[in-house]
This record gives structure tokens, sequence and C-alpha cells, in this order.
């Protein structure tokens, strides 16, 4: 039975907003996978890590019939036909082409080696809230309820809305 998923998307290396469009491309025609609607992108400031390009960031609302590991497998792939390397010395928040992050795995909580679900710091970030309720206004977080109400913990986080979006916000269900 298919599962309804979010997916963080984000880049700031090699034209952000192009990255983002191909990356859902690749998510549409993934097996098992169906891409439901996509918030408008954003630009925002980087969170951590030595001066770099602002970000450009949105999240996908999936529906897939692959399992978690399996998911993340295909998220990890697509970013690597976009010349991103997770080189595990590398600073956490370093510069990317892109970032593919599984957010949320219908209501699942799971906690195992490099797959954690809810994503564990997306509570902490404007640039995944904000579009996530776009797409999803009664999202909520497995362990720590409505999206919704840690919008006001990032308020002091600059992020805007980009004039025009790779996908507009559409649900096809």
């Amino acid at each position: 039975m298919p599962v309804r998923v979010y997916v963080a998307l984000g880049s700031n290396l090699a034209h952000p907003r192009r990255q983002i469009a191909k990356a859902l491309a690749r998510l549409r025609a993934t097996n098992g996978v169906r891409v439901l609607a996509v918030s408008p992108n954003y630009v925002t400031a980087p969170i951590g890590g030595d001066p770099q390009p602002d970000y450009v960031n949105a999240v996908a609302m999936l529906s897939t019939s692959l399992a978690p590991r399996a998911l993340l497998e295909r998220l990890h792939a697509i970013e690597r036909r976009h010349h991103r390397r997770r080189d595990p010395a590398a600073p956490r928040n370093a510069p990317r082409t892109l970032d593919l992050d599984l957010l949320l795995y219908g209501a699942r909580r799971i906690r195992q080696q490099r797959l954690t679900v809810p994503h564990p710091r997306m509570h902490e970030r404007a640039f995944v809230l904000k579009p996530l309720i776009d797409i999803a206004p009664a999202a909520t977080i497995p362990g720590r309820g409505p999206a919704r109400r840690f919008l006001a913990r990032v308020r002091g986080q600059r992020i805007r809305r980009t004039r025009t979006s790779a996908a507009r916000p559409v649900i096809r269900v």
C-alpha cells in the first residue's frame, strides 16, 4: 500500500533552481514513486559552516510503494547524478549541488544507521517548515506534533519565496 512521504530538496551550487527542477523530473521518473505536490522554491540563508551562496529549497509530497531504505537509496542515486558526493569527512553544512532529505515517511518513526525519520532537525529549519506547510498545512512531525507549531521558533531565519519556481504547487491525487 502506498505511503505518503515528504522530501526536502536543496541546492546552492551550479544553478540551484535547475538542479531542483531536474531532481523533481528524476523523482517523477522513479519506479514506485509518484509526485503529488511540490512547494514553491525558497531562497534561504545557509546554516552553519563556512561562508557560501544562498540555497534554493523546496519540499515535495510523494506517494511511494518503496520501503524507507529503498527510497533513501533512490534519493542518494539522484544526488549522485547531480554530482553530489557524501564525504563523511566533509563539514555537515558544506555547499552542494543537490541535497535530498527524507523528512517524513507516513507517521513512522525510524532510527537506523544512516536513516532517521522524521528528519532529526526538520523542526529547527525554516527552509523545511515553510515549504512543507505550503503543501501540507496539517503536517505532523511524529513525536513532536504539528509542524506549524515550530514556525515561530524559526522566525529569525532568512527565507523568501523565489520569483519563479521549478514547479507550481499542484496536488495530483
